[in-house]
């Protein structure tokens, strides 16, 4: 099977028929299947466990969750407030929590990735985020050089240039943007006015400074957004030249995201310029030399997502496509998801639950999931479709002692309406998505899902968000 990453072709049709919800799968099972059965002794015995040799490197997330005004389109979980002395006691949670989560790896184990999420974690200032360095740093062992990859969301309208070069101080070598449109009346009815001057030239000296990854987050699909309108911001994004680019589909889910209620329904664009805005976007980034590497990421030839995917080391979880598929995944703070051997674990999603568990004198789990051997399996199946975008029933069989054929043999069958359709080709032992099916990669992998047989009672609002 050829590993020359190919990019996506738009089929409107195609993409429209299948267009429906499905799961995103930063993670199998979903978060849908997490439950309170699961706790914290179960996760520190997962811990332990995971030091057995040959240990796995870890990749250490780090949850914000405050930002200073909404952006109507958020479904991040984030409190929203300018009151920046709540940091303080955040703080001295999260450091109680790193110095229990500390205890439970080996300092053999050294932290490969970090990643810095929110909510704002700019909402930190440069002294409680060198504070909050230290603390890591007494409990895992970080690295300094530069392959390390430590990295930390912006949002332009908190950073100057010279706040740049402290985090690059920090640590931090690689930066992510938020940008989602320049057009100001879009800016205007998602409540996040920025300025393109400002933002560029954020970009402009994170080059200059010889930051080593670079990538800008963009959102297709929202309130009056146009084809022309968001044609301007890509090609103002693609002279920046980011390494990477990530554009997202806007999901407009108002019963389980409050902000999005405030976003008015006239303004809403109609699922045919969603569509179209997707074959934008599609084609602007690909004429451009960016490499669609799935589920909304994008990428030049030379960076780490083309890389791995390559090389078969490429791994989604709960921040996206990820590099390092070695890593066991250690997140701190609110809300934040945690995959360890064969388990996931969330922390509790509320800041007071955060706190009341902090302060009992354990973690912060509240649920989570072990996975039962066929949950492994089709983990590693999900995941050879959503990062690799092609199957060897092979490897498949030889790391879970199944025949492949014969255990997924109603799946084979449901698959060959999308070989019909063009979304996937089988050739003997091998699935491959094909470049029209790479945008619906999701519903093939659907098809690997035992969860979604399940029955979801009628009244039930939908769980996950449209494909595009």
């Amino acid at each position: 099977m050829s590993l020359t990453p190919q990019n996506a072709i738009f089929d409107a049709e195609l993409v429209g028929r299948y267009d429906g919800p499905g799961p995103r799968y930063t993670s199998y099972p979903t978060a849908v299947q997490f439950h309170e059965g699961f706790g914290p002794t179960d996760y520190q015995a997962a811990a332990r466990a995971s030091n057995a040799t040959p240990a796995k490197p870890l990749s250490l997330y780090v949850h914000v969750p405050f930002c200073e005004s909404p952006c109507f389109y958020c479904g991040c979980n984030k409190v929203i407030t300018r009151d920046h002395g709540r940091s303080r006691v955040y703080l001295d949670h999260l450091y109680l929590e790193i110095e229990r989560q500390g205890a439970l790896y080996a300092r053999s184990r050294t932290v490969e990735q970090l990643h810095f999420g929110g909510g704002t974690p700019t909402f930190f200032s440069d002294a409680e985020l060198a504070e909050l360095f230290g603390v890591m740093a007494r409990h895992f062992t970080l690295r300094s050089d530069p392959d390390r990859e430590y990295s930390i969301e912006l949002d332009p309208r908190t950073v100057t240039p010279e706040r740049l070069e402290q985090l690059q101080g920090l640590g931090f070598n690689r930066f992510s943007l938020g940008v989602q449109d320049f057009d100001p009346l879009v800016q205007e009815a998602v409540n996040r006015v920025q300025s393109e001057e400002d933002t560029l030239a954020l970009i402009a000296h994170a080059r200059a400074i010889g930051i080593e990854s670079i990538s800008v987050d963009l959102i297709y699909g929202l309130p009056r957004q146009t084809a022309s309108s968001f044609s301007k911001t890509l090609e103002k994004i693609i002279t920046a030249r980011p390494d990477r680019i990530a554009a997202y589909s806007y999901a407009h889910l108002p019963h389980l995201f409050k902000p999005q209620r405030q976003i008015k329904t006239v303004d809403l664009v109609t699922p045919a310029e969603k569509l179209a805005l997707l074959g934008l976007t599609v084609k602007t980034l690909s004429a451009a030399g960016y490499i669609y590497i799935g589920m909304d990421h994008f990428a030049l030839p030379t960076d780490e997502l083309v890389r791995a995917q390559q090389g078969g080391t490429l791994q989604r979880n709960f921040q996206g496509y990820s590099t390092r598929a070695e890593c066991d995944l250690v997140a701190l703070g609110v809300s934040s998801i945690s995959k360890v051997g064969d388990t996931y674990a969330q922390n509790a999603k509320t800041i007071p639950e955060y706190y009341r568990l902090i302060e009992a004198g354990g973690l912060a789990v509240q649920r989570g999931v072990a996975l039962a051997p066929d949950d492994q399996l089709r983990r590693d199946v999900i995941q050879s479709l959503m990062c690799a975008t092609k199957l060897d029933f092979s490897a498949i069989e030889a790391r879970h002692s199944i025949a492949f054929e014969s255990y997924f043999s109603d799946e084979l069958q449901a698959l060959i309406a999308l070989e019909n359709d063009g979304l996937a080709t089988r050739q003997g032992r091998f699935i491959e998505i094909s470049p029209r099916g790479r945008l619906l990669m999701r519903n093939v992998a659907m098809l690997f899902d035992a969860h979604l047989r399940k029955p979801v009672p009628e009244n039930e609002q939908p769980r996950f968000s449209r494909v595009v």
